[in-house]
């Protein structure tokens, strides 16, 4: 069985070599048919591992699956390993990248068809993919920061993938300089850890574990800089505006980003280093806060996105913020959960975004949509699907996610549990809003794009159709505890062995989690009927950023945070950069370089005046410099 975990990560990296180098002289039909069948292959060989896992859970052997691949490098007693660890946790990781990842990929064949760039774009995502599987596979920290960097690299290359369009590569840009703030914060929380643990590897942190105490200001330390990484690459406050402007890249990409790879990196490596967190609730109080404020702003945010694909990155932001909220509330697994569910409905959703601005010939901005249900009845069935899901309607998988989210902040604090259930309500706006003013209502686009507007093609469909149906099924690997002890719980069990020194999380009553859901139940019931009178029995539409005034304004404008960054963090660096480049470059150094060669020029000048070519002028030099010569010798005889 070990034997096959190399390949993987290797068949990915093999799609990316293959269509990198000779894409560009293959069809589009082999391009993305390669690269499509070795994240395929990488799925199916990771179900084959995950029911090698449960067949010795069955057992009572919970050991992890570990292949060490060779010794990577030994300074004295600190040795590092290039190895994988396959465990409850990883394989579960492995499932969703490679599965959600295979829908991507065969969706990105329609999508991308004609584009000059196919086999470049097909090859990232490869590269993507192999990036996020060194990412969650790794034995040790740092091969988790190999492939951290490696899907911050893919995703600059991905969101700046048309960078003929300046913004676009002034996103990828962005993308690519905050991650690398928050990679300097992660980097040295792995120096901490090597320092004061003696490893990095997985096991040996957990094997000298207790060795610290609560709340020490080592684990302090060390998990404040770890979770800086985490709020890079999974965009929390202050480092989330790069997720929204990668919106530049292709939808898959938008896809890919945000439901099965980058963004869920930070929420791994979170629960991965769940033995040092658990040591350290002052950390996880940080995280728990920083969660809620970064959910609640970027919620209030999309209310007033007109772009659809903006909407669903602002909803993301406030998603992740929630997956940290429960790791703040140290419901580890409540938080994984929410990853997976959270993969398969915002799939569904930005493919289903896709789906539409293919229709719509390019179009992203809703106050030109409307009417596109009739149009498009299979985007608009699965989006409708996607919609539901991340409000929290039952039975689908983002209502049981989210309600185990909102049980647990009950039982952790009421104070939280209310700002989270408003976060909830907010997103419950914006996306009715998005639905109605998309597939409902009259057509405002042009003459030539009604006429254009057509269902997607099958390469395209099929894969909405698949993640509508985990969409909503998802919720089953993890049922809450009422429905019955034998079909509940099941990734909460399957998780348990991975936890280290977590507290138990007090449960509500039957009574009590039946009210709070009654609760959700209701205002999500409230908000959809209010949207629905809005915009479509009233015909609302959105209106242009210029006209909006009060709250509405700040929040069309992203509250105004790219604007606050860019006066007191981007001017002024870029003002420095001037100073230096115009005036410290200019009369400073280069006045020291060109003087310097000024000067030598100018000896070169009086001494070439000797070089006249007159042979008595150089026997009347010759004849004063021996003269010279003799005097200086006589005086230094004496």
């Amino acid at each position: 069985m070990e034997n096959i975990i190399y390949l993987i990560p290797a068949l990915p990296l093999i799609g990316f070599i293959i269509c990198g180098f000779f894409g560009k002289k293959m069809s589009e039909k082999m391009v993305g048919g390669i690269a499509t069948l070795m994240v395929f292959i990488s799925f199916l060989l990771s179900i084959i591992i995950f029911g090698n896992l449960c067949i010795s859970s069955s057992l009572d052997n919970y050991d992890p699956i570990k292949q060490n691949l060779f010794n990577w490098f030994t300074i004295g007693e600190f040795k590092v390993n290039f190895a994988f660890q396959i465990d409850q946790l990883s394989i579960i990781m492995m499932m969703i990248v490679t599965g959600v990842g295979f829908l991507i990929h065969l969706y990105s064949i329609g999508y991308m068809h004609g584009d000059k760039g196919f086999y470049k774009f097909f090859s990232y995502l490869n590269l993507f993919i192999f990036s996020m599987l060194l990412l969650v596979m790794g034995s040790n920290f740092l091969i988790l920061f190999i492939g951290w960097e490696g899907v911050g690299f893919c995703s600059y290359l991905l969101i700046g993938f048309w960078f003929k369009n300046k913004e676009y590569g002034y996103a990828a840009r962005k993308a690519f300089v905050m991650n690398r703030i928050g990679d300097l914060g992660l980097l040295i929380g792995i120096f901490i850890i090597a320092y004061y643990f003696g490893s990095i590897e997985y096991t040996d942190i957990v094997s000298k574990i207790n060795n610290f105490s609560i709340n020490d200001p080592i684990l302090i330390s060390a998990t404040i800089f770890l979770f800086i990484g985490a709020m890079g690459k999974s965009a929390q406050i202050p480092l989330y505006t790069w997720l929204p402007d990668a919106m530049a890249g292709p939808t898959p990409v938008s896809a890919l980003i945000h439901a099965a790879t980058m963004v869920t990196a930070g929420i791994y490596m979170v629960i991965r280093s769940n033995a040092i967190y658990s040591l350290s609730p002052f950390t996880l109080d940080f995280i728990m806060y920083v969660g809620l404020a970064t959910s609640l702003l970027a919620a209030f945010i999309g209310l007033r996105q007109n772009d659809i694909k903006k909407v669903l990155a602002y909803s993301t932001v406030s998603q992740l913020g929630l997956m940290f909220i429960a790791i703040g509330a140290g419901a580890y697994t409540t938080a994984l959960f929410h990853v997976t569910t959270h993969a398969f409905f915002k799939a569904l959703l930005f493919l289903g975004a896709g789906s539409v601005i293919h229709a719509m010939s390019g179009e992203q901005d809703m106050r030109y949509m409307g009417g596109l249900k009739k149009k498009i009845p299979l985007t608009y069935g699965t989006f409708l699907i996607g919609t539901l899901a991340i409000c929290g309607v039952p039975p689908l998988a983002g209502m049981f996610s989210k309600d185990e989210i909102l049980t647990v902040l009950w039982g952790k604090n009421k104070m939280v549990w209310f700002l989270t259930l408003f976060s909830a309500a907010l997103t419950c706006i914006y996306m009715f809003r998005l639905l109605f003013l998309t597939f409902f209502g009259d057509f405002k686009g042009t003459k030539e794009q009604k006429e254009h507007i057509h269902e997607s093609p099958a390469v395209m469909t099929i894969p909405l159709i698949i993640l509508a149906i985990l969409t909503t099924i998802g919720g089953a690997i993890n049922l809450p505890h009422y429905l019955g002890e034998s079909i509940s719980q099941k990734m909460a069990n399957w998780l348990s062995v991975i936890y280290i020194g977590l507290h138990p999380i007090p449960e509500p009553s039957f009574m009590t989690e039946m009210i709070l859901l009654i609760i959700t139940l209701t205002i999500i019931a409230i908000v959809a009927g209010f949207s629905y009178h809005k915009y479509v029995k009233l015909k609302t539409t959105a209106q242009i950023t210029e006209n909006l005034i009060g709250w509405q304004k700040v929040s069309a404008k992203a509250a105004y945070v790219n604007e606050l960054y860019n006066e007191i963090i981007v001017n002024p660096i870029l003002n420095l950069g001037r100073f230096l480049k115009n005036i410290v470059d200019k009369y400073f150094i280069n006045g020291i370089v060109e003087g310097a060669g000024k000067l030598i020029q100018g000896c070169g000048n009086i001494l070439r005046l000797v070089q006249n070519g007159n042979v008595e002028f150089y026997v009347f030099a010759m004849s004063v410099g021996i003269f010279i010569l003799l005097l200086v010798a006589k005086f230094l005889t004496h």
